[in-house]
């Protein structure tokens, strides 16, 4: 009954998903291109029957889709002739999935969570197996799943405490959805407890997919060659989120010289300045706006989509304004500022800058990404700070420190070769899930 009220109220709200696109698709055009998938409607057929099982794998957004690169790998090494069905929600998941892809494979939005739309999704693909990464679980679509006889998966699976009691409110929502899942595969003990709280099937903890993703080798060679030619030593506010910048610039207003200092005479509030900054925003809809912000607030600013075959120009504050290049940036940056952990945001992956061997500053909201936040903060690869002005000064003084600087960088990139091998062990267990599958 509570099922079909949600139903309900899903199916009415389409038409507001609808307009929520041609909003979004004035910034990136990919939201307003084929949203008849969203409802369940395709211009083509369904993958060709082959050698392989036909995997289907929801990965909603980019750091979901970047981490599920590895598990796709994994995954063609573990089922010979394997062919993929990739899902997202955001454009910019959708833009990064078609490096995934291989002859044979298909890529299609995510169906909103109506019955109608879901079980025409599954009615034209029919999938031999579901994987869901992380978080991304609707009630719709875990249950037309169990319907159509595909065992669906939570791979990668975190859920924080805020995200536990906020399930727990809406038990009667939540709690069916979990226990409707074939599998689920944690990323930590403790996320696999609150997990087991809701009711989900907790097979066991793989670690994070995260820690077996490679940096770009070209991009991140680049990003330090260019390093070599700055003045100052460079620090990155990475994947910065909204609120966050302007936090930034009062932080910067203590001294409006950028320009380089003597650091055995200043103070921390002036050796902030005595850095480039590289500021990388996690949302591209608001390049503009941050770049609009530093020049208000009396800033230079070089954005990366102005840059040369020589790299950034001199300026107050670089902005990286691309995608898919987080490389080049941690190869630019000597160390860096955690976005989304200073405002209560829950944090970003940190993992992706200790494999650049680049360590970390963050704030106090890293619950997204609390497991890694606590192994980074205890191997040295990361800093835990009480707020931006503590982090700002305490990376200040650390990059004109150059023996600190080096046991940071070490401490990095030790961190990923100590936690590899979830993806592969994840493919391992799938193919079991397969397995179980068949008559």
């Amino acid at each position: 009954m509570m099922r079909a009220l949600y139903s309900l109220a899903v199916w009415l709200a389409q038409p507001l998903v609808r307009r929520k696109l041609r909003r979004r698709a004035a910034a990136e055009p990919l939201y307003g291109e084929h949203i008849a998938e969203r409802f369940g409607h395709y211009a083509h057929g369904a993958p060709a029957a082959g050698e392989g099982p036909l995997v289907w794998l929801h990965a909603v957004s980019l750091g979901e889709t970047l981490a599920a690169a590895t598990l796709v790998a994994a995954l063609r090494q573990q089922l010979p002739g394997m062919r993929l069905l990739l899902t997202h929600g955001t454009a910019t998941g959708r833009a990064a999935g078609v490096r995934l892809l291989q002859p044979g494979d298909v890529q299609v939005w995510q169906p909103w969570d109506t019955v109608g739309a879901v079980r025409r999704f599954l009615t034209h693909f029919r999938p031999q197996l579901g994987l869901l990464m992380e978080t991304e679980l609707w009630p719709n679509l875990v249950a037309e799943s169990a319907r159509a006889g595909v065992p669906l998966c939570l791979v990668n699976a975190r859920l924080s405490e805020k995200s536990l009691r906020q399930a727990q409110r809406l038990a009667w929502l939540a709690r069916p959805a979990y226990q409707g899942l074939n599998a689920v595969w944690a990323q930590s003990e403790a996320d696999a407890q609150r997990l087991r709280q809701l009711g989900a099937p907790v097979r066991g903890v793989m670690g994070n997919f995260k820690f077996d993703m490679a940096p770009n080798a070209t991009q991140l060679a680049q990003g330090r060659a260019w390093r070599t030619a700055s003045t100052r030593p460079v620090l990155m506010f990475a994947s910065a989120r909204e609120g966050e910048e302007a936090m930034l610039v009062e932080v910067l207003k203590r001294n409006r010289p950028l320009g380089p200092v003597d650091i055995a005479q200043e103070a921390p509030e002036i050796i902030a300045n005595s850095v480039q900054w590289l500021v990388v925003p996690r949302h591209p809809q608001r390049f503009d706006e941050v770049a609009a912000l530093f020049t208000v607030a009396g800033y230079t600013v070089a954005r990366r989509s102005q840059w040369g075959a020589d790299g950034p120009v001199a300026a107050d504050v670089w902005l990286g304004d691309s995608l898919g290049e987080m490389a080049l940036y941690f190869g630019l940056a000597h160390a860096a500022l955690l976005g989304g952990s200073f405002a209560p945001l829950g944090g970003q992956n940190l993992i992706e800058a200790a494999a650049c061997g680049v360590p970390v500053f963050m704030g106090p909201h890293t619950y997204n990404f609390a497991e890694a936040a606590q192994l980074s903060a205890a191997s040295g690869a990361a800093v835990s700070c009480a707020d931006l002005v503590t982090a700002v000064d305490r990376a200040t003084t650390m990059l004109h420190q150059p023996q600190a600087l080096d046991a940071a960088h070490q401490a990095a990139l030790g961190l990923g070769a100590a936690h590899r091998g979830a993806a592969q062990r994840t493919a391992q267990a799938l193919a079991t899930v397969l397995a179980e599958k068949k008559p």
